[in-house]
């Protein structure tokens, strides 16, 4: 009856290393399958949220004031006898020259 007993430990110990660490669909794969998991959960939520930003400032942009409001603001753009005059602060101009 003792030679059963070691018999069915040696084997059910060889099956569970077997199944932890060799097999392949081992707790190892699995912890790295679940990481890389996590990690295109996190990049998916990124990129929705981008979505999102995107979405917002061609909603912006589909209307006359918008395109006028980016044109006036991102490249200086001005309507004809109309000047403009881009005031600049200190404080703006000490970061920009600490950023360099």
């Amino acid at each position: 009856m003792k030679k059963f007993r070691n018999i069915f430990i040696i084997v059910f110990v060889f099956f569970a290393i077997w199944m932890l660490f060799i097999d392949s669909n081992s707790l190892l794969i699995h912890r790295e399958l679940n990481e890389d998991i996590s990690d295109l959960e996190d990049e998916k939520a990124y990129y929705k949220n981008e979505i999102e930003k995107d979405q917002k400032a061609i909603k912006e942009l589909s209307t006359d004031d918008g395109i006028e409001k980016l044109a006036r603001e991102k490249y200086y753009m001005k309507k004809e006898n109309e000047d403009i005059y881009i005031i600049e602060y200190e404080d703006s101009l000490k970061l920009e020259h600490n950023n360099e």
